[in-house]
């Protein structure tokens, strides 16, 4: 992948200030070390930071069409731009390179907005039509590849990263609280709202347009939306061989495509389901010697080596080069992990997953293949049996058994609850009930135990699942299942697994992560499958276990959910680090006013009572660890007056001094 971004002149055609595009281009060099560009006109000045991948030689950005009347830079990859190129030169157009880049200047003359649903990959791309003198942004249909723009006064930025505009000098870092309430309520940052004010995050398969003039014209606009047949008319094939076999056809296409490079191609292997089988099809598609890499947690109950041991020897590949993650390296790189996500992350295996791809570049590889996507499109989360069972105890028409059950649960539990009515407006907001309701109402509860009444106030009318941009009368007609995954792949999948545990800890070390799960072939096969493919009774993953039979040991194709994560009481257990006391100290938390001084000082002593591993004192952990992520965002990016960290990490603003 690389980093793009740029601005425009809303009104006219005005020089954009000399420094801007240059210290945006700085501020995302991890993204693109190899080389950088820039296209600058009256009114509007772009700029590619590119790490090389396809096209070495010849791929530099901005890349043109003929007469020059597109100008482009991506982010990202398209996988069929080979085939996309025969077919553009059939029609006539005179292709000089061998990078994906430069079809997309040639799909927009040809296609003009129409160019975004034929495009196939990962990416976020911006186009200058010199003809209309407008700006294109668009962004690839999951979410795996960020963009973020801005409107300040007449002009109009964008950036791969924040910290692109924030070092542009025009765009101040101010705290968004929708932003942050988002995060209190999915534990992820799904957008279009993040924590910064006056900054969105352009969503998953849709495109931005940007017409300048008296009265500039800035349109978001959806060109994709994932979509499942109506409850009862999903694919009603019962052969299991066939099923199987189209699917296997499928996954290794898609793994075949996301191989493609003219840079060696790796793969992580945790020894779960999902990157055992990505990794074993990569293996016979590209050979034995391909590279895989596994985390090593301080702590047997967390480790997966030994499983991602089983799965190599199995495969025939080499064993998995290792890296170590211990409960003080979660300490040591959060500060770097907030920096590099933009937003504060609760998920301490993100931090893993940041020195993995730091262990990838150290062995001098680029790209990585990975397994996200099977859970999102076949039901792998064990919240989906929970949310099974209780849609059984609601059988009974005009009968919430399992509201009762919930909250009877959390009162002999002594934990906060909201009105009864809350869950039927949220059920409401996505369509019907929900799997993911549950899942994130283990941190949601924080709200009632930690926000201040500043906080309270200011967010108390937000409505987060609102905010989403979801087609809920669509979702109505789905069955439970897939409305299911509709919300996990827009909220979690787009919002945390693709940015603070996918592209921005890899690509903090100049690392790109392919996911041959969300090909596009793969996921409009498995759309259309009927539920019990997915979940057969309490069987998850049905179809890609039933697929792995093939290709994997019973020990691994048997194997439970495991969910990747890292030790999350770090933060609080005796002796509290440094930085944790300061960031967490009457003083620091005042001064940001997010939270309940008093409330934070008595859960961080009363948790340590709780039982181990209960739900209750998963929330409470879950929600002090986003307290303390919450106060490291605001020293990070807004008010570096909290703490001293153990490690300092370069502010946006410190660019503006160095210009």
């Amino acid at each position: 992948m690389c980093g793009i971004a740029g601005a425009l002149d809303l009104k006219g055609q005005r020089p954009v200030p000399e420094g801007v595009i240059q210290r945006m281009s700085r501020a995302l060099h991890h993204r693109g070390p190899d080389e950088e560009g820039f296209f600058i006109r009256p009114g509007v000045a772009m700029a590619s930071r590119r790490l090389s991948i396809v096209g070495l030689a010849d791929g530099q950005q901005p890349m043109t069409n003929e007469d020059q009347s597109a100008h482009v830079v991506f982010n990202g990859e398209l996988f069929d731009h080979q085939e996309q190129r025969v077919k553009l030169a059939a029609r006539g157009h005179q292709l000089h390179t061998h990078c994906d880049t430069e079809i997309i200047p040639h799909m927009w003359e040809d296609h003009a907005e129409g160019m975004w649903e034929k495009l196939r990959g990962q990416f976020a791309i911006a186009v200058y039509d010199m003809k209309r003198r407008q700006l294109n942004l668009g962004r690839d249909r999951f979410g795996i590849s960020p963009l973020y723009w801005t409107r300040q006064g007449d002009w109009l930025l964008f950036a791969s990263e924040i910290k692109g505009l924030l070092a542009s000098g025009m765009v101040k870092a101010k705290p968004d609280l929708r932003g942050i309430d988002h995060i209190f309520t999915f534990a992820a940052m799904p957008g279009p709202v993040t924590c910064f004010e006056g900054i969105q995050m352009l969503p998953p398969g849709n495109f931005l347009q940007v017409t300048p003039g008296r009265d500039a014209e800035i349109r978001v606009r959806p060109y994709w939306e994932m979509d499942f047949p109506d409850a009862g008319q999903e694919n009603p094939e019962r052969d299991a061989t066939k099923l199987v076999d189209e699917f296997e056809r499928l996954m290794l296409q898609a793994v075949e495509k996301r191989l493609r490079a003219d840079v060696p191609v790796g793969a992580y292997l945790s020894g779960g389901l999902d990157s055992s089988m990505i990794v074993a099809m990569a293996t016979k598609l590209k050979g034995p010697a391909i590279n895989t890499y596994t985390i090593r947690v301080d702590d047997p109950a967390l480790d997966e080596l030994s499983a991602a041991n089983v799965s190599a020897k199995h495969i025939g590949t080499k064993p998995p080069i290792v890296q170590e993650f211990r409960a003080d390296d979660a300490l040591a790189s959060y500060p770097e992990l907030i920096h590099a996500a933009e937003a504060p992350v609760i998920d301490t295996s993100c931090a893993a997953l940041m020195m993995l791809a730091r262990k990838v570049h150290s062995c001098g590889q680029k790209v990585v293949l990975t397994g996200e996507g099977a859970d999102e499109w076949l039901a792998g989360y064990p919240w989906y049996k929970v949310a099974k069972i209780f849609g059984l105890m609601d059988a009974l028409p005009g009968v919430r058994l399992s509201d009762m059950a919930r909250r009877a649960y959390l009162r002999l539990n002594k934990v906060p609850q909201y009105p009864a009515e809350f869950r039927q407006r949220v059920e409401d907001t996505v369509g019907g009930p929900n799997a993911w309701i549950d899942s994130y109402g283990v941190l949601g509860l924080s709200k009632l135990r930690f926000y201040s009444n500043k906080m309270q106030q200011a967010v108390g009318d937000a409505r987060p699942w609102s905010e989403l941009g979801m087609n809920v009368e669509r979702a109505k007609k789905w069955s439970p299942i897939n409305r299911s995954l509709w919300v996990g792949a827009r909220v979690t999948l787009a919002g945390h697994l693709l940015q603070a545990k996918g592209d921005r800890v890899a690509m903090n070390s100049s690392v790109e992560v392919r996911y041959p799960f969300l090909d596009e072939e793969v996921f409009n096969f498995t759309s259309r499958l009927d539920p019990r493919w997915k979940l057969k009774g309490f069987r998850d993953k049905h179809l890609l276990r039933l697929l792995a039979e093939r290709w994997l040991p019973p020990e691994i194709y048997n194997r439970r959910k495991v969910i990747f994560r890292a030790p999350l009481d770090s933060f609080h257990l005796d002796p509290e680090p440094q930085f944790v006391r300061e960031l967490l100290s009457e003083e620091s938390l005042r001064r940001t006013g997010y939270f309940d001084a008093d409330a934070v000082w008595h859960w961080r002593k009363a948790f340590r009572e709780m039982r181990p591993g209960s739900v209750p004192r998963l929330s409470v952990e879950m929600g002090l660890a986003a307290v303390v992520a919450t106060q490291l965002w605001h020293h990070t990016f807004i008010e570096g007056a909290l703490a001293e960290l153990p490690t300092e990490v370069v502010r946006p603003d410190a660019l503006l001094m160095a210009a």
